[in-house]
């Protein structure tokens, strides 16, 4: 691999958009081609790409004919398995985007793929990048509030967007609402408490969402809002509160993590960290900048460059992968149990999923 890694990108909607705004302002990445079988995909990407990217309808043509180091799997929850079967046989480096796939049974069988693929296979869980997100694990590390016992997790946001096909509006597609959207919550739960979930009690709804629309004679079935706690096996609690109904939420999302010596607050779009001690009792609010450029590109405050980065640099100094194919596994078995909990109306074990 030389100095400048090589990108390809398979699915060109919403997230790979993304994807391919943040490898534009990389240092060190470009992109050399994309896939995607919907022809309204490939138009925009074809808008915004040098006349020198290659443009594929079949990911089987771009890994036979496209000059890539690597690959972003970006296409549709329910395609990933599909998709990742010719990548893995062709062995190029992969960062494949969240959930990794919309069941269980599905994510053992890439799991057990990417384990024997020669090439770096990294799960796009971009939140964990999010520069006040840094700033509080940094804190939380340093044992500025002690022992971690309780950690809470708020996402108040505007509805699902529509996406190619309006596969996103049915839990077939997506494996609900607490997989497809709340799997990177689930990662941050592991990744703050560095503990495994053994049980899962969620309450959720489909209250004011997506229902006076209809596809093919259906109506969306996926969840709009829910309660869900987490019992880690060291006894650490976490809660997530979800509403996407709530556009007019001063922070999409806020992360707070108490110890038995005090609280950390993370807070975005705000960018900023709240370090709260309980002894002496101070409270100190920090301000995390992050780059105007990189903000503008995408949705996630900047997260996804940053993955991006942390994934080039894994490539050259050969590094595993921040997320690994199991940690993929795990946050969509914690998503596929509240899932089950909140249909069912009780809490369920993770053994019950895995």
């Amino acid at each position: 691999m030389g100095d400048t890694v090589r990108f390809g990108i398979i699915g060109t909607g919403m997230m790979g958009q993304e994807h391919l705004r943040m490898i534009k302002l990389l240092p060190g990445a470009e992109l050399t081609a994309f896939a995607d079988p919907d022809s309204g995909s490939r138009f925009w990407a074809r808008s915004v790409s040098d006349d020198s990217v290659q443009e594929y309808s079949d990911t089987a043509e771009l890994l036979k004919k496209a000059p890539v180091d690597a690959l972003v799997i970006a296409s549709p929850n329910h395609t990933h398995e599909e998709v990742l079967e010719p990548v893995f046989e062709s062995g190029i480096p992969v960062l494949c985007e969240k959930p990794l796939c919309t069941t269980v049974e599905a994510s053992k069988r890439v799991v057990e793929r990417a384990e024997k693929h020669p090439g770096l296979f990294w799960v796009g869980m971009e939140y964990r990048y999010m520069p006040p997100l840094q700033r509080m694990l940094q804190e939380l590390r340093a044992g500025t509030i002690g022992s971690l016992r309780m950690l809470a997790l708020r996402e108040h946001r505007f509805p699902f967007l529509p996406k190619v096909g309006n596969w996103n509006r049915f839990n077939r597609n997506t494996g609900g609402t607490l997989v497809e959207k709340c799997c990177h919550f689930f990662d941050l739960m592991r990744l703050i408490t560095e503990d495994e979930a053994v049980r899962v009690y969620a309450s959720g709804a489909q209250d004011v969402n997506h229902l006076d629309e209809e596809y093919d004679g259906e109506t969306p079935d996926i969840l709009d809002n829910a309660y869900v706690i987490v019992d880690f096996a060291s006894g650490k609690r976490a809660l997530l509160d979800l509403c996407m109904f709530a556009e007019a939420s001063r922070n999409h999302e806020e992360i707070a993590a108490v110890g038995d010596a005090g609280k950390l607050e993370c807070f975005v779009p705000n960018s900023t960290v709240l370090i709260g001690r309980r002894n002496p009792h101070s409270v100190e609010e920090v301000e995390v900048p992050v780059e105007e450029a990189v903000m503008k590109a995408g949705g996630h405050h900047g997260a996804t460059y940053f993955e991006l980065e942390a994934f080039v640099e894994a490539l050259h100094s050969g590094a595993p992968p921040d997320v690994s194919a199991h940690d993929g596994l795990m946050a969509v078995a914690i998503g596929a149990a509240a899932e089950r909990s909140a249909l069912e109306r009780r809490p369920v074990e993770m053994s019950e999923v895995l």
